[in-house]
């Protein structure tokens, strides 16, 4: 049995804040809006120290923007959680696409190095798939 079995069964299903969303004033313009948190921080589920990371969202807003302090308490609220860098940014990522429902959108996740290995996690929505 791996020693990682059972650590990430509650990745999809965690309670987490809602990623509020205001209304958008233009919608009928494509732009784009882009949010950096430098602060990101969650527990690593298999040593119990705290991983750091920048997360990064570029999206094309329609009807609703990210609302960002709830961004922000949604972000602080993986801080006592144990998440690897893959789970955490789809999540994250699932959870925007449902509040703000943009076009258009991307996540980048840059992980600080911890022993020697940097981990850099990107996604696409639509992807290819959804197209």
């Amino acid at each position: 049995m791996s020693e990682y079995e059972g650590k990430q069964e509650y990745v999809r299903t965690i309670e987490l804040p809602e990623i509020e969303v205001i209304k958008n004033k233009y919608p009928d313009k494509q732009y784009t809006a882009k949010i950096e948190y430098p602060e990101f921080s969650t527990i690593c589920p298999k040593t119990g120290l705290p991983d750091y990371a920048t997360i990064e969202i570029v999206y094309n807003p329609t009807e609703f923007l990210a609302e960002l302090k709830s961004l922000k308490l949604y972000f602080v609220a993986f801080r006592d959680k144990g998440f690897f860098h893959e789970h955490f940014t789809n999540r994250i990522f699932d959870d925007f696409i449902e509040a703000v429902k943009p076009t258009w959108a991307k996540i980048e996740v840059r992980v600080n190095p911890r022993g020697g290995i940097t981990t850099t996690i990107r996604r696409e929505y639509p992807s290819d798939l959804e197209r």
